[in-house]
């Protein structure tokens, strides 16, 4: 069951105002976003160590980059347009490749934008963010787990990518639970399919799991909270009991979360693949429950890919 409906940003904004009182080394940087972002909650106590850029997010990579490379954890925030998109070889030439210790955390990812339209609807952010060498991927499932992966990646040493929604989503995970980068967890046991999702897709699911119970199939579900490095022992043991995946996402199909397990079945295991997520297109401007029905992201549309990879498992196992 899924719990109550939190805005994931609200909890970045909770994680930096705290790590603005115990880690005097993190310095946050925003680009003429951070009400939005909720970086202003880390600017309430700690302003010397908060640095607005203003509307120029190269600027604000380089920054980040320099500032990381004088020993500072520097968190740099703005919407994943913007932060995947027009910073892109900033990102890759003065973070990845020197390896510096800077956390992109970006907002508003994602169709669940909404009205905003397709300029603002990132789509294809895990993915150019996914190819970067040295580039860690992630994507909390709520806003408890970003809370706590806020904090572990402040503590871990390298770049980070991590994308969060606008729109409050229900909370699908223990709000004490550890975060542990690189590791998904298990967060429904089930025997016949396994539905893997990433971000607020993950709480879409735990219903589809719940809608296939009541037609007699057992779905286990994986919350992939992190794309990359992609825990390819948490699904191999899974896949080994049900033998068919389905992969939610909130981002295209292309470079994401179902090709990061394409990948891993095509070397590994090769099993009946869905994939849940946006189709080679751009969004548009409406709803974000209209968007998610239009573009096959509902827990209907989860619970139908899940049929579909059983009957593709049955007709090999024929």
């Amino acid at each position: 069951m899924t719990g109550n409906k939190i805005a994931q940003r609200d909890y970045y904004g909770k994680a930096l105002s705290c790590l603005a009182g115990t880690n005097p080394n993190v310095v946050v940087l925003d680009a003429d976003l951070a009400d939005s972002t909720k970086t202003s909650e880390f600017r309430k106590i700690a302003p010397e160590r908060f640095i607005e850029i203003g509307i120029a997010e190269q600027n604000m990579i380089g920054t980040a980059s320099g500032l990381a490379a004088s020993g500072k954890t520097v968190f740099a925030s703005t919407f994943a347009v913007f932060a995947s998109g027009r910073c892109w070889e900033q990102i890759r030439l003065a973070v990845a490749y020197p390896k510096l210790n800077v956390k992109i955390v970006a907002t508003h990812c994602g169709i669940s934008v909404g009205e905003d339209g397709a300029s603002h609807q990132a789509l294809e952010d895990i993915a150019l963010m996914r190819v970067l060498p040295n580039m860690t991927v992630i994507s909390p499932a709520d806003a408890y787990e970003t809370y706590a992966a806020t904090k572990a990646i402040a503590d871990f040493n390298g770049p980070v990518y991590m994308r969060l929604g606008r729109s409050e989503f229900p909370a699908v995970t223990d709000e004490n639970a550890e975060f542990v980068i690189g590791r998904a967890s298990v967060l429904r046991e089930g025997t016949d399919v396994t539905l893997v999702g990433t971000g607020q897709m993950v709480a879409l699911c735990i219903e589809a799991a719940e809608a296939l119970r009541e037609d007699g199939i057992d779905a286990e579900v994986i919350n992939m909270s992190t794309i990359k490095p992609f825990d390819t022992e948490t699904l191999g043991k899974s896949l080994n009991k049900t033998g068919s995946l389905v992969t939610a996402e909130e981002h295209s199909i292309i470079g994401g979360l179902g090709s990061a397990a394409a990948e891993f079945l095509s070397r590994e295991m090769p099993v009946p693949l869905e994939m849940i997520g946006t189709k080679d297109t751009f969004g548009e401007s409406g709803a974000p429950d209209q968007l998610f029905k239009k573009y096959g992201l509902t827990p209907e549309d989860i619970a139908e890919a899940a049929k579909r990879s059983l009957a593709r498992k049955r007709k090999l196992e024929s």
